[in-house]
């Protein structure tokens, strides 16, 4: 495989899809995988643009066969990036970007640690999270306390990721996360090694 993998993740609320959608805008080649779920759709949410919605007894025979990269049972709903099209776009030189939670990044990093760039996203507090999440207006007060609650258990993982953003300037955090994927371009491990030195020492 040519391609490697960035993985993004934080609280919900916490500005990942902001900044990713920004992202996929602006730099080529990078292939974003669009996770199932069988939580209900959401007002303004498409089928197989924010996420593929499923029954919950699909996804489990997904589990079943394999046909994940790592999946979660968050808020009592699965989530989960489907195998096939990551491989494809690693097959193909691509950066294939993940919006994927601790327990997810933890099972991707079992098949595909050497291919991994991982980034952990947040605000600022806990009260500026809240007030996000508030803002939204798309989930009960309950649901709310539990995204909070599992916030707190998230943070509690960040020195697992290669890098920390704390979003509470979109501009500087979004120049962060650019610089991350074009520093990824470069590492060495993507140059054909052998073919370089060679290169190298026949030009003249």
């Amino acid at each position: 495989m040519k391609g490697q993998i960035l993985i993004i993740s934080g609280p919900s609320g916490s500005g990942k899809s902001t900044l990713l959608n920004r992202l996929l805008k602006d730099e080529p080649n990078l292939y974003f995988s669009i996770s199932s779920t069988t939580r209900a759709i959401r007002e303004g949410e498409k089928d197989g643009v924010n996420y593929h919605f499923v029954s919950q007894d699909e996804f489990q025979k997904g589990i079943e066969n394999g046909d994940f990269l790592e999946w979660a049972y968050v808020h009592k709903n699965y989530y989960g990036t489907n195998l096939k099209p990551v491989l494809k776009a690693l097959d193909e030189g691509k950066i294939a970007v993940f919006d994927i939670d601790v327990q997810g990044f933890n099972l991707a990093k079992e098949k595909f640690k050497n291919y991994i760039t991982s980034v952990f996203i947040t605000t600022k507090n806990q009260d500026e999270l809240k007030k996000r999440l508030q803002k939204r207006n798309t989930d009960s007060d309950e649901i709310i306390q539990n995204r909070l609650f599992n916030a707190v258990g998230e943070m509690e993982h960040i020195l697992e990721y290669d890098y920390f953003l704390i979003n509470d300037d979109l501009e500087k955090s979004y120049k962060g996360l650019l610089s991350i994927v074009r520093s990824m371009r470069l590492k060495s491990t993507n140059i054909p090694l052998r073919q370089t030195i060679d290169e190298w020492i026949d030009c003249k």
